[in-house]
C-alpha cells in the first residue's frame, strides 16, 4: 500500500508524467465528443431493431463507444486502421524483402510500415463507410442517399475514422499507453452506464440466480485474464565464463521469459475487423439486379447473422490470429543469434539452429493455451446470450478482456515512466 501511494505521489509531482496523463485524458474526451455528433436523417427505432437483431453490430457498437448506435461521424472507430495494419503485417510475412526491411532498418522500417498502414486505412475506411450506408439504407435506418449526399456522407465517415487514427497516434506519442487500445477501452467504458441502465430497467427478480451466476463468471473471467496475461514460461539461460586479465566474467544463470499470451488483445481486434468485411459486402450486394449474386449475398448475410455460425468463425479467427501475431512479434532465429553473440546458451541445447528450434517448439506449445483461452473468452458473451436469451448479458468476455488487458498495460507504462524518473 505504501508503494502505491509513493508511486501516486511521484505521478502527481512529476510534471512530465502529469502532462502525459492529462494529454491522454484530453484526447479521449475529444473522442467522446466526436462520438456524440450524429449523421443526419436517422430513424432511431429502425436502428435499435437492427442492433438488437444483429449481435455482431451490437458488439461493434461497444468497441466504437456507441458510435454505431448513435450513427456518429466516428461510427467506424479505429477499425479501418487496424485492418490496414493487419494487411501490412500479412504482406510483411509474405514478402521477404519487406521483412528484411523491418529487421535491418529497425525503428525506421517500422515507421515506414506504419506510414503505409495510414495510407491504406483511407480507402478501407471509404469502402467500409459505403458498405455501412448501404446496410443502413436497406434496413430503412437512414434515408436513401445518392449522388453528392452519398459522397459527402462517405467523406465525413472516412474523415472521422482518419481523425480517430490521428488522435490515437498522438496519445501514443505525447500521452501514455497505446493510443488505439485506449480509444477502444474508452469506447467500452463509455457504454457501460447505458448497459447497466438497460440491465436494471429489465431486472427480473425470478432470474436472480442467473444474475449471480453471471456475476461469478465475470469475476472468474477477470481473474483468469489477469493470470493468463501475466503468465510466463521461463527458459533457463546460462552465460559462459570469460577470462579477461585477472578477472572472470559470466557464468551467471538467468532465464528468458516467454509470455503465455504473446499477442495480448490484438487477435480479438483483428478478428472483429476481418469479420466486418464479409457482412458489409454481403449486405451491399444483397439488392443488386443480378439474381444469382443477390441470392448468394443474402444467404451469406443470413449465415453470418446466425449467432452460432458467427461464434464459430469468431473463435477460429481469434485462434488463428493469436498464432499469426505471435509469429510476427516473436522471432526464435533472432533470439537464438543474440544469445549466441552474447555468449549465452540454454542448458542441454546446442547454440544456433537447435536453440532456434527449441524456442519455436516452446512458443508453439504455450501459444496453444493462450489461443484457446482467447477464443473461449471472445465467444463467451455470445454463448451466454444464446443460452439465457438475455440481451443485457451479451457484454462479457471480449469487453472484459480488453479492459483488463489495457489497464494492466497502462499500469506497466506508468511504472516504466516512474522508474525512468527515479533512475
Amino acid at each position: 500500500m505504501n508503494t502505491f501511494f509513493q508511486k501516486l505521489n511521484t505521478v502527481i509531482k512529476d510534471q512530465s508524467i502529469r502532462k502525459r496523463i492529462v494529454f491522454a485524458i484530453g484526447a479521449l474526451v475529444v473522442f467522446r465528443i466526436l462520438a456524440t455528433i450524429p449523421m443526419p436523417g436517422i430513424d432511431a427505432d429502425n436502428l435499435q431493431r437492427l442492433l438488437e437483431g444483429n449481435q455482431f453490430l451490437g458488439l461493434l457498437d461497444i468497441f466504437s463507444g456507441g458510435g454505431i448506435s448513435s450513427l456518429s461521424i466516428v461510427m467506424l472507430g479505429v477499425g479501418p486502421y487496424i485492418t490496414a495494419s493487419i494487411i501490412m503485417q500479412l504482406l510483411t510475412m509474405m514478402f521477404p524483402r519487406m521483412k528484411a526491411m523491418m529487421q535491418e532498418e529497425g525503428e525506421s522500417g517500422r515507421a515506414k510500415l506504419s506510414q503505409y498502414s495510414r495510407f491504406l486505412s483511407v480507402p478501407l475506411a471509404a469502402l467500409q463507410a459505403l458498405g455501412f450506408l448501404a446496410l443502413l439504407q436497406n434496413q430503412n435506418v437512414i434515408s436513401n442517399l445518392s449522388g453528392m449526399p452519398l459522397i459527402t456522407s462517405i467523406f465525413v465517415i472516412t474523415a472521422g475514422s482518419v481523425l480517430l487514427m490521428w488522435i490515437g497516434e498522438l496519445i501514443s506519442e505525447f500521452g501514455i499507453g497505446n493510443g488505439v487500445s485506449l480509444i477502444i477501452f474508452a469506447g467500452i467504458v463509455a457504454v457501460l452506464p447505458t448497459r447497466l441502465f438497460q440491465f436494471f430497467a429489465g431486472f427480473d427478480s425470478s432470474q436472480i440466480p442467473l444474475y449471480l451466476l453471471f456475476l461469478v463468471i465475470a469475476v472468474v473471467v477477470v481473474i483468469a485474464v489477469v493470470l493468463v496475461t501475466e503468465a510466463e514460461r521461463p527458459v533457463s539461460v546460462t552465460y559462459a565464463k570469460q577470462v579477461r586479465g585477472n578477472k572472470v566474467y559470466g557464468g551467471v544463470s538467468t532465464y528468458l521469459p516467454l509470455r503465455l499470451n504473446q499477442a495480448g488483445v490484438i487477435p480479438i481486434i483483428f478478428a472483429l475487423s476481418i469479420l466486418l468485411f464479409p457482412q458489409i459486402i454481403a449486405n451491399f450486394l444483397s439488392n443488386v439486379s443480378n439474381a444469382t449474386i443477390s441470392g448468394i449475398a443474402q444467404w451469406t448475410a443470413s449465415f453470418l447473422a446466425n449467432p452460432w455460425a458467427h461464434g464459430l468463425i469468431y473463435f477460429f479467427l481469434v485462434f488463428v490470429f493469436t498464432y499469426f501475431y505471435t509469429a510476427v512479434t516473436f522471432d526464435p532465429k533472432m533470439i537464438s543469434e543474440n544469445l549466441q553473440k552474447s555468449g549465452a546458451f540454454i542448458p542441454g541445447v546446442r547454440p544456433g539452429e537447435s536453440t532456434m528450434n527449441y524456442l519455436g517448439k516452446v512458443v508453439t506449445r504455450i501459444t496453444l493455451v493462450g489461443a484457446l483461452f482467447l477464443g473461449l473468452i471472445a465467444v463467451l458473451p455470445l454463448v451466454m446470450q444464446g443460452f439465457t436469451g438475455n440481451q443485457t448479458l451479451a457484454i462479457g468476455g471480449t469487453a472484459l478482456l480488453i479492459v483488463v488487458s489495457v489497464v494492466l498495460d497502462l499500469i506497466k507504462k506508468i511504472d516504466a515512466q516512474i522508474s525512468m524518473r527515479e533512475y
